[in-house]
């Protein structure tokens, strides 16, 4: 994508590369956390509450925080999440033990929720249709490559210096630079609003879910999008484990599924076209998701692991772009960050609870039956959709 010479332009460049930069730590700590966890002594029940701690406090605050992105504008909350999250880290490395990880974390996870949400409201408000389409693909795909950087760069380094030593002062650093890239935000994205709480609050998030379609719908393909790659990414290493395949094998495999979303992602409005309309792509995505999903834990060779992670890849890579772009053309601007803080709220309780289903079933009935149901279980989102669809007047 050509970025205009424009405000739009500008704004929508140094978005993309401030939350590139930040989805590159919060990916970095997908390895350091656990890493550094275990080298204080952390029992498996203690390392979950120190990963879970970061999920705590987005569930609570996301809408709560939607009012503050739109009263105070994208920019000063971009900003001020960056610097949250450098105090978070700062406090892992200068406080060592249980007290400053669990602290750290939960500053991280408040500042990465007030950075996305922030980045998400700025990019609703450049454009509509095709346009805002192609903006939130391009977003995505920019925030897939800093995912799949993230974990190269900390494993690097914990290679290099035989541990995390300092590793939590270069992310303090590389996230003060994304925090300095959001200061060239300019014009609306600089702007805040008069926002009343009867607009952003939790009763007015309530209303939205009851009584406007294109919100049940992107809330919807938010769920089935988690779900599946919640799943996908806590469990097909084990699986793959179980099939005593090499960690080099299963790290393909499971990068697999990223890569094809950061592929697909840039020809979302292509896509759209060619299979004649949003609605039609987005239940398209998701039965793909499904099938994926559903047929993982029957697939015991590579080539069928690998198409498989390929379905899913490609239905998680159109989802969750779609899901944004749907909720910001169905609200107004006053109400479009707590829609999407109520969508984050639902992401993270999803990305929370999705392993502990999956871990429920896998116990009762082992890896065939807990993927097939997994992928029952997204199927039937579709029929949601389809009804909300056939009640409403659409979202194409």
């Amino acid at each position: 994508m050509r970025w205009p010479a424009d405000e739009a332009g500008q704004n929508f460049g140094a978005v993309c590369v401030s939350l590139t930069l930040c989805f590159v730590v919060y990916s970095m700590l997908l390895v350091t956390v656990p890493v550094y966890g275990l080298a204080l002594g952390a029992s498996p029940l203690m390392l979950g509450v120190v990963l879970s701690s970061q999920y705590l406090l987005p569930f609570l605050l996301a809408i709560p925080m939607g009012g503050v992105v739109a009263r105070h504008g994208g920019r000063f909350t971009l900003v001020a999440g960056a610097a949250l999250m450098a105090a978070g880290l700062l406090l892992i490395q200068f406080l060592p033990g249980y007290y400053g990880l669990i602290s750290g974390q939960l500053l991280i996870g408040l500042a990465h929720l007030q950075m996305v949400l922030s980045a998400q409201t700025i990019i609703s408000s450049l454009g509509t249709g095709p346009r805002l389409e192609s903006y939130f693909g391009w977003y995505s795909t920019w925030l897939s490559g800093g995912q799949v950087a993230g974990p190269l760069l900390a494993g690097t380094w914990i290679h290099w210096a035989n541990g995390v030593d300092n590793l939590f002062l270069v992310m303090a650093g590389i996230i003060l630079v994304a925090g300095v890239v959001g200061l060239g935000l300019t014009g609306e994205a600089a702007r805040g609003m008069i926002v009343s709480r009867k607009r952003s609050g939790f009763r007015a998030q309530a209303s939205l879910v009851r009584t406007n379609i294109g919100v049940q719908v992107s809330i919807a393909i938010t769920v089935a999008g988690m779900f599946a790659l919640g799943v996908y990414g806590s469990y097909l290493p084990v699986y793959l484990d179980s099939l005593e395949m090499t960690a080099v094998m299963i790290g393909v495999l499971v990068s697999l599924r990223s890569s094809t979303s950061m592929v697909i992602r840039p020809f979302i409005p292509r896509i759209i076209t060619l299979v004649g309309g949003r609605e039609k792509a987005t239940l398209l995505a998701v039965c793909t998701m499904a099938v994926g999903l559903g047929c993982l834990g029957f697939a015991a060779n590579v080539p069928a692991i690998a198409l498989l992670s390929v379905l899913v890849g490609l239905g998680g890579g159109l989802t969750q772009p779609l899901s944004m772009v749907v909720l910001a053309e169905s609200v107004g601007r006053d109400q479009r960050s707590g829609a999407l803080g109520m969508r984050l709220m639902a992401n993270r309780a999803v990305h929370f609870f999705a392993p502990l289903l999956f871990g429920v079933m896998l116990d009762l009935g082992g890896f065939g039956l807990s993927f097939a149901l997994s992928g029952v279980l997204v199927a039937l989102i579709v029929v949601l959709l389809v009804r909300l669809t056939s009640a409403g007047s659409g979202y194409s």
